[in-house]
């Protein structure tokens, strides 16, 4: 019987293990047939002694040994989220298989996968490459679906984004062939290394689009992913972003940083490092960068992203939507104004509550079918008299507006 159980590692601490190849009964785990016994806690392929060589006369460790271990904490990958039913054969014979699959093999023929170690309990696996690219390239299978499952593909805690970059790529090949394997190339992918930017204090209500172009202000982005809750699929006000052009990282970082976004302010970083301050050479081109943020900054603001739904102030005052007649005839009177300029979906008004505390009474909702008959509306409603009072109309949050919450 042939077996092999692998060399493990646990957050970056070595754990010792033995290799093994023995036929039943003929020899003892730890020992090839054939050779010196292994010295306990040692691997017999790392430290060899020579016939006669006396015990504890240890030869200089293998070049390859050391560079080997030198690289690990770049050529691991954290892959989580596992499901129950993973093991380590299955988790290597995938990753090899996508590896080639992507074009994502640099180190020749054979199995991108050396070694796999994984902690059923808390369901993650630690999968080492034959070399840096290609833990680099495994990068971009961040959300791969695995027996089922997405799962999570991150560096591991003990990586080293300085080091890492003198021993090879840090960032996946730009070519790899992810759609053979059904991802999308730039969505996640390409997010590690020391130029990785956090960008949070984002108000929920921004879209992934909306983020974007304020991020593309700087240049076009290699990655990104806005942080969204996985059972609503709301935002969670924040995200991560690295430029194709990293000159610009800092520029970026230091314009953005501190700006207010509606009742948000913007905290703008490197992920992995402190804030830097650009160069002097730099100046000028943050200087014309702070100006088009000025200007994504008005576009940006509450009411002025355009969404279906409008809200309507100053149209009504809680007084008038006590009585139930009153109530029909505003109701009446609002969605034939509304239906005037597209597809009316729906109409909410809210009423005062027994306390005259319910949220959002005294304006009035205008769902639409599109953006486009919304944004005709809040041209033809903005300003106009109703019932005496000037109107006030801005777009409203679609995700807010679906869940009821009307007291923006």
């Amino acid at each position: 019987m042939l077996g092999y159980l692998p060399l493990c590692a646990d957050n970056g601490r070595e754990l010792t293990s033995v290799a093994f190849m023995c036929k039943k009964d003929q020899c003892t785990a730890g020992q090839i047939p054939g050779t010196t016994p292994a010295i306990p806690g040692m691997f017999p392929a790392m430290f060899p002694l020579a016939t006669g060589q006396p015990f504890g006369a240890l030869p200089v460790m293998p070049v390859q040994a050391m560079t080997q271990q030198a690289t690990r904490h770049a050529r691991r990958v954290y892959v989580g989220g596992l499901p129950p039913t993973a093991n380590e054969q299955s988790v290597a014979t995938f990753f090899s298989q996508v590896m080639a699959a992507i074009g994502g093999n640099t180190a020749g023929p054979g199995d991108a996968v050396v070694n796999v170690y994984i902690n059923h309990e808390k369901k993650f696996a630690f999968v080492e490459m034959r070399s840096v690219e290609e833990a680099s390239n495994a990068m971009a299978l961040d959300g791969i679906i695995f027996e089922g499952a997405p799962v999570k593909v991150r560096r591991p805690s003990d990586y080293n984004p300085s080091l890492a970059a003198t021993l090879g790529p840090s960032q996946p090949n730009p070519n790899l062939n992810l759609a053979a394997v059904g991802l999308t190339p730039g969505s996640a992918g390409g997010l590690e290394g020391p130029d990785r930017i956090f960008v949070g204090g984002l108000p929920y209500y921004f879209t992934e689009a909306q983020v974007r172009e304020l991020l593309e202000s700087f240049g076009p982005l290699r990655g990104f992913d806005l942080v969204k809750d996985r059972e609503t699929g709301n935002s969670k006000g924040y995200a991560f972003c690295v430029y194709q052009d990293l000159s610009v990282t800092d520029i970026a970082c230091a314009a953005l940083n501190g700006i207010k976004m509606g009742d948000k302010t913007l905290t703008v970083r490197r992920a992995n490092q402190g804030t830097n301050q650009p160069k002097p050479e730099q100046e000028s081109v943050l200087l014309h960068a702070q100006q088009q943020i000025a200007l994504q900054k008005l576009m940006l603001q509450p009411g002025a992203v355009s969404t279906k739904v409008l809200c309507l102030t100053q149209v009504v005052s809680p007084e008038e939507l006590i009585n139930d007649e009153d109530y029909e005839d505003i109701m009446e009177d609002m969605r034939g104004e509304g239906e005037k300029f597209g597809t009316l979906v729906n109409v909410v008004i809210p009423r005062p509550g027994p306390n005259d505390a319910a949220p959002g009474v005294g304006k009035v909702f205008l769902e639409y079918a599109d953006i486009d008959s919304a944004t005709k509306a809040r041209a033809g409603l903005n300003g106009r008299k109703f019932g005496g009072n000037q109107v006030v109309a801005v777009f409203y949050p679609e995700n807010k507006f679906a869940q009821g919450e009307y007291d923006d």
